[in-house]
């Protein structure tokens, strides 16, 4: 498999990213099945969170688009198509398909709300419905990745654009009472330092994934990471080639887990076991289960098997149980202990439990 052109930017390698397999591990599984819901990164200053997200841009994969659609339609899926694309459809017409690479879209820090959401030309709008619509951010997101630095300091009234985009998978713009919608389906990347505040639990809870990154205390990992970002930054093309190979070899992984993920199957057991433990856990809401499954699947398809373990149930356990709130948010998140705990205790009451 040979890279793309536009794989050859200054973008530091995923593939030399040193240490923080869960922090590569999170954006991965978003990156072979967006439907996960995105992913919370949150570490201190100079922890290269935003180095990452930054470096998978290279391993997404290509989507297929409407050409002339400004919202990057999905041509396959009337549920993820604009008012114009769909009625020509519904007339019988044929769209222009083209392929391009999902992107990063970075939401600007102070962005306002228009830009955020596009603006409407109300005259126009009643003439022209969608039309009138100048795109915004999450317009351009649709089938890509929504990157969101410093997502704890949004103000709420662009959070909550975000989180209703993200829920529905539509952007909704109403004016004077004109409303015009697109879609809006992205993968949610945000990264934030918890000294700078918390998130909102609503936007907290919408966050499917969440890894934390700390700063290396291994002085022979320090000394890699050292030595790999001043490297790059020497000699950022030859960086890049040294990386090359295992860069498409991880793209072809993806690729494929792309393709193994519909037929992945997870026992009734795992399943059982899941909810026990979500249970035991006191996690609120349904959400975190169900994502935990998505999660297992995917990491299954990516490790190229049919069938979902219960130590990839455990792997996505931690990655999604790691920021949920429990008990009506009484109590703190389950730590890695209690999460491995609680599983294992699942799995071996249902061993004994005749299937």
């Amino acid at each position: 498999m040979t890279l793309p052109v536009s794989s050859w930017r200054t973008v530091f390698p995923f593939t030399a990213l040193v240490d923080q397999e869960r922090l590569k591990l999170a954006l991965l599984l978003n990156a072979i099945n967006p439907r996960i819901g995105g992913v919370l990164i949150r570490g201190a200053k100079g922890t290269g969170k935003s180095t990452a997200v930054r470096a998978l841009a290279d391993l997404l994969p290509d989507v297929e688009v409407v050409e002339d659609c400004p919202f990057s339609c999905n041509p396959h899926d009337p549920t993820n198509m604009c008012d114009v694309c769909r009625s020509r459809i519904e007339r019988g017409g044929r769209l222009l398909i083209g392929r391009r690479k999902m992107r990063v879209v970075d939401l600007p820090i102070g962005a306002t709300e228009d830009r955020v959401v596009g603006t409407l030309n109300i005259e126009k709008a009643i003439r022209e419905g969608v039309k009138a619509l100048e795109p915004g951010i999450l317009a351009d997101a649709n089938q890509n990745v929504l990157y969101v630095d410093e997502i704890n300091l949004l103000p709420d009234h662009i959070s909550d654009v975000i989180l209703d985009a993200a829920a529905s998978g539509w952007n909704v713009v109403e004016r004077e009472g004109i409303s015009v919608r697109h879609p809006a389906r992205f993968i949610l990347v945000g990264t934030m330092n918890p000294e700078e505040g918390e998130l909102r639990p609503q936007l907290l809870d919408r966050m499917a994934l969440h890894t934390e990154v700390f700063t290396v205390l291994d002085p022979v990992l320090r000394v890699e990471v050292m030595k790999a970002n001043i490297e790059f930054e020497d000699a950022p093309a030859g960086f890049i080639e040294k990386y090359r190979d295992q860069q498409e070899e991880l793209m072809g992984r993806v690729l494929k887990a792309k393709e193994i993920l519909p037929k992945t199957h997870v026992s009734d057991q795992l399943f059982e076991a899941v909810a026990r433990m979500c249970i035991s856990l006191q996690v609120d809401g349904h959400r975190p289960d169900i994502i935990i499954i998505k999660s297992a699947r995917t990491l299954a398809a990516f490790n190229g098997k049919g069938e979902v373990t219960p130590q990839e149930i455990l792997d996505c356990a931690f990655l999604t149980l790691s920021h949920r709130t429990r008990n009506m948010g009484v109590e703190p998140p389950a730590s890695d202990r209690q999460i491995e705990e609680e599983f294992k205790k699942a799995l071996e009451l249902l061993q004994k439990i005749p299937m």
